[in-house]
This record gives C-alpha cells, structure tokens and sequence, in this order.
C-alpha cells in the first residue's frame, strides 16, 4: 500500500525531489497523505511549500527541498543545480510554510481539530551533510541528506516525536479533513455549469487514453477486460465495438440491465452508420427479438434457464447473416452461468469467433453466479479516472484490486446521519438543497439500496421504457435503485442507505452504490451499519464528512 499523493502527477525541480517523494510515497501508511507544490498566501508574503507530509498519529511536516549541491558556508545557504548558484533560505522557507499552513487551517470552515503536531525539515536529497551538521534554526534531526532518502519517512517520524510544546498528531479522520482541506475545492456555484462540463471534459479524455489498451489488442480475439469502478470499461466496450463493426464485422454489443442498455443504444446512435454495432441490447432483448417468447420479471427459472435454453436452439437454426462475427458484452459479471452458451452460439463461428467482455468482480451483487463457458486472456485496468479522488477515496476498500486514482481533486463527500428508516427523507432533502444551489436536475440522482423511492415505484408504473426515458430529461432527479444503475453515473449522486435486503451482499452493493457519482457524493444513513456492513475504512471515510 502507499500513501496518497496530491497531485497525481506532481511537477518536479530536480530528479533527486521526485526521488524523494516518490520513495515517502511507498514508504508511508495508506491513510497518510503527500501533497506537492503547495502556495500559500495571507496577503503579506506568497509562499510554495515543496512538500506536506499528514500522517496519521504522527504529525504533518512541512519539508523544503533543494536538489543539487547544497552548502552552506558563514550562515548563507547556497544551491548550485544545473549550472547555476543561487543563496537560498531553506529554514525560513520551511518555518513560514509551516504557519502559513497552520493559519491557513485556523481559516478553514472544514478544519475543527485544532493546530495539529507541525514540524518543518530541510531535505537535500542530492547532497550528502557532514556528522556533525548544525545549522541556526536546522539541526541535524531536522535534515534529510542524500543518505537518509533510503529511509525518509523514519527521519520525519523521528523529527515529529522530538518537536517540543507540540499539540497531539492529528488523526487518521484529521488527515481525511486535511486532504479536503488542501487539495479539495469547492465548486462556485456561480460557475457550476461551466465546472461541470470541465470536469466531464477531463474525464472523457482521461478514460479515451484507455484507447491504447484495445490498440495494444487488436491482434486478440478472445479477452476479459477487469477493472474496477470508474475505470472506464464501459466506454472501452462502446469503443470495441465501434472498432469491429468499422472493419466490416457484424457486431452485437450486449449487457444485463435496461438502464445501461439504453445508454449503449444513445451512444451508439452518435456514430456514423458503418460504425455501428448491429445489435444493442440486452442479452434477454436479443432473444425475443429471435422469437423466444417474453416471460415476467419475477420468474427467475424463466431468466436464467428457459430463456437461454430456447436461445441455444433457435441460435443453430439462424440464418447465416443474422449470427455475428464478434460479440462485447458489458458489465459481464452480471450474466448467469446458463448463458454464456448462448452467448457463445449467437457467433457465427462459435469456437473462434471474437468474443470481448468488461467485468468487475466487486460489483457482483446479484445472487447468480456465472463465468464465460470459453477461455479468454485476462487484461487488468488498475486506474480509477471518472471519480473525483474524494469519491474514490471513499469506495477504494471496498475494491477488489487497488487501483490507481486518476480523477480530479474535488468537494468532500458529504455524509447525513439518520435512522435507515429515514435515510430517504433525508435524501430528499438533499437533493432539494442541491437544486436550490443551481445543480441542474439531470445532473443529480437519487439512489436506494433497498426499497424503492416512491417516485420510481410510481415512475415504474408506467412501464420500463417510460421510467428509464426519464434518466436522459431535464426536468427532474433522477430516482433509481443502486441494482439498476449499474453502469451508469450522474454529476451528484445522493445515495439513501435505506438497508438492504440481502445484507451479505451489501458490501459489493455499497461499492457500486459510492461509485455513481463523479463530482459530488452525499450519503445519508446509519453510520453503523454502514460500518458493520461495508467496513472500518469506508466508514472512517465518511465519519470524517459528516454533516
């Protein structure tokens, strides 16, 4: 495990600094937090901090870092890196950083723990300090040479044990706070529009560098593409089969859930003609549009035997053009064991046709269980690019590989304690808020993890084809069921833990569940059976957003 790193990508000075981080990177605890290039202002002096250590039960040291070949010679601190000599004042860098940091803490409406245990260093991570270094306001227990690199995060642990009149370290929920404190920013709402496009702009470009991975494929007929939520596996799928059906393949494109097979459709009808897949669809849809007659929503022997039994046969009796010659399944953990021979007959050469399926097996949360009847090569995705890193921080325990994030920094989570009873009451109320703050209503849903919003159960009413058309209007919340919107996000999602009818599958239902939202998560609920439920992590990190 490594400790979080803010920014992602950080610009360095020197080799030896990126050195430096990124060996403290490794070094420290998951729940400690890097932050890089941090400038502070209090209107008298602007100052860049080089690096912020918050370490849970430690402290927060701020360090400044000079690469290259340090001295210092009668009190003047000199720096010759890249050809050039400069003086240099590391200590006083370091010590205003240090309170600016803490008065700029003081400040901050999210910050209530009181000046946390504060220490500043001096890292010259490219020169090497004599035993017997002492300098005014630096002593040596305060200095990272080029042979303490090795064991970075030992000298600032030892640096913040010794600081004396010290308040206590801060927590490990302290360090959560810190995190929204620094590289979190709240959105203006007198911008919120033009935030969001931006942000869904980063995104999408994020997730279209996936691209290289289907490049680094196209040789490949047979794969299972693994990644977690917010990896971008169902855009990848989209992109698979625009790239087969451009090569003049027949090609079916197929998922579980209505919802998502609508989205497919709507971006499907974006691209050009030859480009598109020839059926989108689910995978029920696909046979009835075969003939199999449809069957009724609660009778499961229908689903998962009749339906892809009937499929089967009537798949050997189709007509050579209407079979296809490579098939993408999305969100394949969903499909039933008893599928997948149908699957597999609906290729026109069943034992080499191409055959492509995204899945994530956290998001297991139906009680079927199933995996591909055929050999595929595994391909794993470990990065985490449509959640904002508050977000993922919140469901990055409940994944079953840890992955990467890639997102942007972004409004802390938000979390309402209630009764599960109340939990949609509450939600409402949410919700409300956010519309009166200026957040557009197609860009925020509202979802349960067990019984149904009234306003879906009356959506419902009116048939699925009528509910789902209300994902993509613009006049109202989108109200829908964690099993439902699998596969799909929203801007702001605010999630009722209202409880859960199958509490052994509730984990994997709270790790789809956090990961709807890309922007904004407000969770409401009871914070002990979330705990009990999802685990110590996940509710540390929403404890610390509490509201």
């Amino acid at each position: 495990m490594t400790a979080r790193l803010f920014p992602d990508e950080p610009q360095f000075a020197s080799a030896a600094e990126r050195l430096l981080v990124e060996t403290l990177r490794d070094q420290l605890p998951d729940d400690a937090a890097l932050f890089c290039n941090l400038r502070f202002s209090d209107g008298r002096e602007d100052r860049e901090a080089d690096l912020i250590v918050g370490w849970p039960g430690v402290g927060v040291a701020v360090v400044e870092v000079k690469g290259g070949s340090v001295s210092l010679d009668r009190g003047e601190w000199r720096q010759l890196h890249n050809g050039v000599d400069t003086v240099i004042r590391p200590v006083d860098q370091a010590v205003a950083c240090k309170y600016l940091l803490c008065e700029y803490l003081a400040d901050h409406p999210r910050w209530s723990a009181g000046r946390p245990r504060t220490a500043h260093l001096v890292a010259v991570p490219a020169t090497t300090l004599p035993g017997d270094f002492i300098a005014p306001g630096l002593a040596r227990w305060m200095a990272i040479d080029s042979t303490d690199v090795a064991h970075a995060a030992a000298r600032i642990r030892a640096a913040l044990a010794k600081v004396r009149d010290e308040p206590d370290p801060p927590t490990a929920d302290d360090v959560d706070v810190l995190v929204d404190c620094l590289a979190g920013a709240a959105i203006p709402q007198q911008h919120l529009l033009a935030e969001l496009a931006e942000r869904e702009a980063a995104c999408d470009l994020l997730t279209k560098d996936q691209a290289k991975v289907l490049d680094l494929l196209a040789s490949y007929d047979r794969v299972e593409i693994r990644g977690g939520a917010g990896s971008g596996k169902t855009w990848l799928a989209v992109e698979k089969a625009r790239r087969l059906a451009a090569d003049g393949q027949r090609v079916a494109l197929m998922c579980y859930s209505r919802g998502l097979a609508e989205f497919l459709k709507r971006r499907v009808e974006t691209l050009p003609k030859r480009q598109r897949p020839a059926y989108v669809g689910t995978f029920h849809n696909l046979g009835i549009g075969w003939g199999v007659e449809p069957g009724s929503d609660d009778d499961s022997g229908y689903w998962e035997e009749r339906l892809p039994n009937a499929m089967v046969e009537l798949a050997a009796a189709l007509p050579e053009g209407e079979r296809f010659d490579a098939i993408v399944i999305d969100e394949g953990q969903d499909f039933a064991q008893s599928w997948w021979d149908a699957v597999v007959a609906a290729l026109r050469e069943p034992a080499t046709g191409c055959l492509y399926v995204f899945s994530d097996e956290g998001q297991r949360i139906f009680a079927r269980q199933g995996r591909p009847t055929v050999d595929l090569m595994p391909i794993p995705l470990n990065e985490n690019l449509r959640n904002t890193k508050q977000i993922a921080g919140t469901f990055s325990s409940l994944a079953p590989e840890q992955m990467r994030i890639r997102g942007q920094a972004g409004v802390p989570v938000r979390f309402v304690q209630c009764a599960a009873e109340d939990a949609v009451d509450a939600a409402d109320d949410v919700a409300d808020g956010l519309l009166e703050k200026g957040w557009p209503p197609e860009s925020v849903a509202l979802l349960t993890t067990h019984r149904r919003h009234p306003v879906q159960v009356e959506r419902q009413a009116e048939g699925q084809d009528a509910y789902w058309a209300t994902y993509w209007q613009d006049d109202d919340v989108f109200y829908g069921h964690v099993l439902g919107f699998k596969g799909l996000e929203r801007p702001a999602v605010v999630l009722a833990v209202n409880g859960f009818r199958d509490e052994a599958r509730a984990k994997e239902m709270l790790y789809v569940a956090l990961s709807r939202a890309r922007d904004l998560l407000v969770v409401c609920g009871d914070m002990e059976l979330i705990r009990r439920l999802g685990g110590e992590a996940v509710a540390r990190r929403l404890s610390g957003a509490s509201t």
